[in-house]
C-alpha cells in the first residue's frame, strides 16, 4: 500500500487537479506558466477580429467502463458496511469500509486525478464519518465522528468592521519599525481587521491562538526556515486555524494549515479511515511550507502566493490573465478575487502586525503554552486508546491531543503508526502491553483497584466475569490490593447466533434528568444497541420523562429471548406459560440438555472471553469440554453449561 501511495503521489504531482490549502473554488485551469505573467497586448488593426464560427455540438464521451465498474464495487461495499452497521455487526461493517477504501486506493486508476473517483472516495469517507457507531464493546465510539473545531478564518471572513482612524494611525507608525521577512503594508483593508482583532470578540480569538502557538512555534519556524520560505508565514496558520490541529472549515479544509483533500494528497498527506495527516502538526507544516514555496515560484509574489493558497493557483492565474496585472492589491481593487480571498491576505497581515507588536495591542500578558514533551512508539497493531491510557496512567483526552491525526479510538490495523505518549512512559507502555494478547488490544483493559472495590464489582463494571479476571491475573484469592492494576479480559460483543437470553417480560423505566442510553444500559446490564432496537432510538441521548421498554438479561434456555423490535403479545406469552406448566416433569428430567448451548470458537477468542460472554467460568468450560478446551482453536465447538 505504501508503494502504491507513493506512485499515486507522483501521478498527482504531475496532474492539474486544482484544489488547495483552504481553496474556496476548485477549478481545473489550463497549464499555467511557472511565473504569473500579464497577457501581452495585441494589435487590433494587425489582427482584426474574425467572425465566430458555429460550434459543433459536443460529441458524447465514451463510457469509462473501468471507472464505472470500480465505483459500482465501492458502492456495493459501502452499502454492505451500512447494512452491517444497522444490524450491529461492527467488525463486519469495519471490514466492508476498509475494503471500499482499499479498493479505490489500490486500483490502477488515478483516484485523485479523476473527479468521479475523487468524489466517490470523499463520499465513502463522509458516509462513514456520519455513522454514529457503538464502540467495540458496548456504547463506545470506536467508529464515531472525528473530532473537529471550527476554523477561526470562517468567523473573521464573516465580519465587516469600520476602520478606526486612531488604530490605523498607530499601526502606520508601528509598521515602520516592525521587522518581518514578509512585506507588510497598512491600508484600510488591513486596518479593518486590526480593528476587529482589537475588539473584545476578535481579541479573544487572537489571544487564544497566540497562547496555543507555543505548542508548535519552534517546530513551525524551523520547518519554514529549512524549506526556504519566510518564517512569518507562521501567522498564516494562526489566521487560518488558531493553531488547532482539528480545525475544520465550512468548505471542508482540515488541520492547522487548512488543506483540502486533493491538495493534501499532492503533498504527501495521507487520508484514510484511521488517520488524516492534515491534522498532523509536523507533517502538515512540512506540506504547507513546500506548497507555499511552489506558489511563490509560480507567481513571484508572496501576496499572490498566499491568495493562491486560499483559492487555488488556477483562480489567481486566471485573474492575472484577465486583468493584465500580477499585483494582489490591483486584483483586489478590480473585484476579480473571491470574497474570502479578498479578506484572506488582509487578515494575515493584520495578525502579523499585531503579534509582532504585542505591547501596543495589549497582548504582552499572553503566555505561550509549552510544547509537549513526548515519547514515540512505532506500532503495527490496532490498540484502543483507553487501554493505552490505562497502561501509562494518563487520560484518553490527552492521548488524543498528542495524536490529533488519529480519527478513531483505535490505532490503524495492518500498517505502522507512530503513537505519541507522555514523556518517559514508552517503557511503561511496552511492559504493560506485553501482557495483553495482540488480538485483544482493542478489547481488554487495565483497571487500578480503588478502596472498597471487590472482584465482583470490578467484573460488573466491565461486563466481565470474576473468573476471567482471576485467570488473566493469576489471582490466588478474591482479595484485591488497593492501587494494584488488574488486566480486564473484556469479552467481544455477542452475536445473535449466540442467543443471549433476555426476559420475555418487559421492564418499563422512566428516564430521569441526566440519564443517557449508556448509563441506562449499564444500570440494567444490557447492550446499548438493544436499547435502541427495543425503543426505536438513535444517538446516545434520550429525553427525560420518556418511558423505555427494557428486557433484562436472564439465565436459562433461549426460549426466554425477547424480540429485538417490540414486546411479545400477551396471548403468545400466556400460551408459552401454559405450555411450560404442563411440562414440568419433562423439563426436570432433561434439565442438563435444555440448559446446554453450543459455541463455535472465533479467531482471537480465549476461554476467558468465552466464559465472560456466557456468564460462566473457565473451570466449567474445561470440565465440559476436556481436550478441546485444553487446546483451543478457531472453529472448535464448545458445550456451554451453567
Amino acid at each position: 500500500m505504501g508503494n502504491f501511495r507513493n506512485t499515486i503521489l507522483s501521478l498527482l504531482l504531475a496532474s492539474f487537479l486544482i484544489t488547495t490549502g483552504c481553496e474556496t473554488t476548485e477549478t481545473k485551469p489550463a497549464s499555467v506558466p511557472p511565473q504569473a505573467m500579464a497577457p501581452a497586448a495585441t494589435d487590433q488593426k494587425a489582427n482584426p477580429p474574425q467572425p465566430a464560427k458555429a460550434q459543433e455540438p459536443p460529441k458524447p464521451k465514451p463510457a469509462n467502463d473501468a471507472t464505472d465498474a470500480l465505483i459500482a464495487q465501492a458502492e456495493k461495499l459501502l452499502a454492505a458496511g451500512q447494512a452491517n452497521y444497522a444490524a450491529g455487526h461492527l467488525d463486519a461493517a469495519r471490514q466492508n469500509f476498509d475494503q471500499a477504501f482499499n479498493l479505490l486506493l489500490s486500483s490502477n486508476l488515478n483516484v485523485h486525478g479523476d473527479e468521479r473517483l475523487e468524489n466517490e472516495f470523499s463520499k465513502i469517507v463522509d458516509a462513514v464519518h456520519d455513522l454514529e457507531l457503538v464502540s467495540l464493546k458496548q456504547g463506545g465510539d470506536g467508529l464515531s465522528e472525528p473530532r473537529s473545531e471550527p476554523a477561526p478564518i470562517d468567523e473573521a471572513n464573516d465580519i465587516t468592521f469600520p476602520v478606526d482612524p486612531n488604530i490605523k494611525a498607530k499601526a502606520e507608525t508601528e509598521i515602520k519599525t516592525t521587522k518581518s521577512d514578509l512585506p507588510l503594508v497598512l491600508n484600510d483593508e488591513v486596518a479593518m481587521f486590526i480593528n476587529y482583532f482589537s475588539s473584545p470578540k476578535g481579541k479573544g480569538t487572537l489571544e487564544r491562538a497566540l497562547a496555543r502557538s507555543g505548542r508548535y512555534r519552534d517546530m513551525i519556524l524551523a520547518t519554514l526556515k529549512e524549506t526556504g520560505v519566510p518564517q512569518d508565514l507562521i501567522y498564516l496558520a494562526q489566521a487560518e486555524s488558531g493553531f488547532q490541529p482539528l480545525a475544520l472549515s465550512r468548505a471542508g479544509a482540515r488541520g492547522m494549515w487548512q488543506f483540502m483533500a486533493g491538495r493534501a494528497s499532492m503533498y504527501g498527506l495521507e487520508r484514510s479511515f484511521w488517520v488524516d495527516e492534515r491534522q498532523d502538526p509536523m507533517k502538515s507544516t512540512r506540506a504547507a511550507a513546500e506548497h507555499l514555496k511552489d506558489l511563490y515560484n509560480q507567481f513571484g509574489d508572496w501576496y499572490l502566493a498566499m491568495a493562491a493558497y486560499n483559492s487555488g493557483p488556477g483562480t489567481i492565474q486566471h485573474a492575472v490573465e484577465r486583468t493584465g496585472y500580477a499585483d494582489y492589491w490591483e486584483l483586489y481593487r478590480r473585484g476579480v478575487l473571491p470574497q474570502e480571498t479578498r479578506n484572506y491576505v488582509p487578515i494575515i497581515l493584520a495578525v502579523t502586525i499585531m503579534a509582532k507588536n504585542p505591547s501596543q495591542y495589549g497582548l504582552e500578558h499572553v503566555s505561550l503554552d509549552p510544547a509537549p514533551n513526548v515519547d514515540q512508539v512505532i506500532i503495527d497493531y490496532p490498540v484502543d486508546l483507553r487501554l493505552v491510557a490505562d497502561c501509562v496512567d494518563t487520560t484518553v483526552t490527552y492521548l488524543q491531543e498528542l495524536n490529533p491525526s488519529l480519527l478513531r479510538m483505535t490505532t490503524p490495523k495492518g500498517e505502522p503508526y507512530a503513537l505519541k505518549l507522555p514523556a518517559g512512559t514508552a517503557d511503561k507502555y511496552r511492559t504493560a502491553m506485553a501482557l495483553i494478547p495482540s488480538d485483544m488490544r482493542t478489547l481488554w483493559r487495565y483497571h487500578q483497584v480503588e478502596a472498597g472495590e471487590t472482584l465482583t464489582t470490578v467484573a460488573h463494571k466491565y461486563h466481565a466475569s470474576p473468573s476471567s479476571i482471576t485467570e488473566a491475573n493469576r489471582l490466588t484469592s478474591d482479595d484485591l490490593v488497593v492501587g494494584s492494576k488488574l488486566i480486564i479480559p473484556v469479552a467481544s460483543g455477542r452475536s445473535d447466533s449466540e442467543a443471549v437470553a433476555y426476559s420475555k417480560h418487559p421492564t418499563h423505566y422512566k428516564v430521569r434528568k441526566g440519564d443517557t442510553l449508556d448509563s441506562i444500559a449499564d444500570d440494567f446490564d444490557v447492550p446499548v444497541e438493544k436499547l435502541r432496537k427495543w425503543n426505536k432510538l438513535k444517538g446516545t441521548q434520550v429525553p427525560a420523562g420518556r418511558t423505555l421498554v427494557i428486557y433484562k438479561p436472564v439465565s436459562g434456555d433461549t426460549s426466554e429471548v425477547a424480540s429485538d423490535e417490540s414486546p411479545k403479545p400477551r396471548s403468545q406469552a400466556a400460551s408459552h406459560t401454559t405450555a411450560a406448566s404442563h411440562s414440568t416433569a419433562k423439563k426436570s428430567s432433561s434439565k442438563s440438555a435444555a440448559a446446554a448451548k453450543y459455541h463455535k470458537v472465533k479467531k482471537g477468542e480465549t476461554l476467558s472471553s468465552i466464559a465472560s460472554s456466557y456468564d460462566t467460568t473457565v473451570a466449567a468450560l474445561r470440565r465440559d469440554n476436556g481436550k478441546t478446551a485444553a487446546n483451543l482453536r478457531a472453529g472448535d465447538v464448545l458445550v456451554i453449561r451453567k
